[in-house]
Order: structure tokens, then sequence, then C-alpha cells
């Protein structure tokens, strides 16, 4: 089971609004009163939320190892006066 394609309509969220949503899925099921089928599509929707966000994360965890490597390489440069 891929969470995304099962949910296709979170794949094109921004990461605010993945997250947002994803807040609001563990507030539901928190205060429960669903039944057990409910319980498992929005537990199933908030697999498919934290994948989106957690794909954003990485782009942005590696936007900013790319920049610490460049801001490192240019140190470098300057130490060895290249």
């Amino acid at each position: 089971m891929d969470p995304e394609s099962d949910h296709p309509d979170v794949a094109g969220l921004g990461y605010e609004r993945a997250r947002d949503e994803l807040a609001e899925v563990v507030k539901r099921l928190e205060a429960g009163g669903l039944s057990l089928e409910d319980s498992l599509a929005l537990w199933e929707r908030g697999e498919a939320l934290a994948k989106v966000c957690e794909r954003h994360l990485a782009g942005a965890r590696q936007r900013v190892d790319q920049a610490l490597a460049a801001v490192e390489q240019h140190e470098e440069q300057a130490e060895t006066g290249q």
C-alpha cells in the first residue's frame, strides 16, 4: 500500500497545508467516536499527509546541505587563496 497513491489529492499539497491537515486528522482520531472503518480511512489519509510532509522536509534538508557545502567550499577556497 502506498498512502500517496491511495490519496492522490494530498500529493500536490504544500508543506504547511499538509502539516495542518495532518494535525486535524490526529485531533479527530484522538477525539474518538468514529467507526472503525472511518478511523482506518482517516489513519490512511494521515499516513499520506505525513509522507508528503516528510518529502517536503527532505527537500528542504537537501537544499540546506547544499548551501552549507557551498559555503564550506567558498571558505576553503578563500583560505587557500584560490
